[in-house]
């Protein structure tokens, strides 16, 4: 995911300034912004299919313990926010976005355990998605959510073909991934908010830190030694740079030069990606169904952000 799992979704793209980050190394910048872009969602995606890997050794409670833990303290070392001088709201701000950090990181590996990585991120997409329909509230979005119908129609097995990651779907573990991406959603809302009452990547750090004390509990619970093994924690700490800190730098790089509509669409495109690295992975193959269902959820996705050009900057929804 991007989520934050990655930061990357349709609405995020007007929430992500706001977040900031520190300058990234120049170097980065000459790959260009649509390949910062693209870079980070490919580092996103492939670091979910490095921890399923990981799964069986650390479990997946004990994967996103180690993930959040270990991209809190790379960005507290990095972004050393200030802790003195923030208001009570703003704190209740940065431990709700922590809060959901958390939510959406568990909940996702939670479905990563049970359903291959494509559904899960295709499946995941429908929060952010559903979020730009009712920001929105023009009626074509409506045509792109029953586009993205159909393609979860397909996906779970409507178009009467079984196996891979059609009529074989574990139940619970598209539960997870729908939630996974209410909590997608709720992270758009909370990273707008806590960009606007923290400077540069202050409030994302504090967040995930956040997020770390709230989840290293139930990693230990579920792991306990095991998240102490060296490989574990190589892997781990791999996973979190891919998945979060790698992506993150890249993304708000990339959003100083590139219209908040081309690098949504870009993200538009993380279902495929994801598919693209189960398969060469985990060896998560797709048949002609399940990749024409990934298709529609992108071609929805893409559809519902280009529906917002040249619309107003409303901000995300308070709530």
């Amino acid at each position: 995911m991007t989520a934050p799992g990655t930061a990357a979704t349709p609405q995020l793209s007007s929430a992500a300034p706001a977040v900031g980050a520190a300058d990234a190394p120049g170097r980065l910048g000459a790959l260009g912004p649509v390949g910062l872009v693209l870079a980070g969602g490919i580092s996103v995606q492939f670091g979910g299919a490095l921890a399923v890997t990981l799964m069986p050794r650390a479990g997946a409670l004990g994967v996103v313990a180690l993930r959040l833990l270990v991209a809190a303290v790379v960005l507290l070392v990095f972004c050393r926010p200030r802790l003195r001088g923030h208001s009570r709201a703003d704190w209740g701000t940065v431990v709700v976005f922590g809060g959901t950090l958390a939510a959406m990181n568990g909940l996702f590996y939670q479905a990563l355990d049970r359903i291959p990585l494509g559904a899960a991120v295709t499946l995941e997409v429908l929060g952010p998605l559903t979020l730009s329909v009712v920001v929105s509230r023009r009626a074509l979005n409506l045509v792109w959510a029953g586009l993205a119908l159909v393609g979860v129609f397909l996906l779970s097995g409507g178009g009467g073909h079984g196996g891979g990651f059609g009529g074989d779907l574990d139940l619970a573990g598209v539960a997870f991934a729908l939630g996974a991406g209410v909590m997608w959603a709720a992270y758009i809302v909370f990273s707008a908010r806590t960009g606007r009452r923290f400077p540069k990547a202050d409030g994302l750090a504090l967040a995930m830190a956040v997020g770390a004390l709230l989840f290293l509990p139930l990693g230990l619970v579920e792991s306990g030694a095991k998240l102490a093994d060296p490989v574990t924690l190589g892997l781990g700490a791999a996973v979190a740079l891919l998945s979060s800190v790698l992506p993150y730098t890249l993304e708000l790089l990339a959003l100083r030069r590139l219209p908040a509509s081309t690098f949504a669409v870009l993200m538009s495109l993380e279902p495929a990606v994801a598919a693209t690295a189960g398969f060469l992975v985990l060896d998560q193959a797709l048949t002609a169904i399940q990749a024409a269902a990934i298709a529609l959820v992108v071609a929805a996705s893409m559809g519902a952000v280009r529906t917002q050009v040249g619309r107003p900057k409303t901000a995300v929804p308070e709530v």
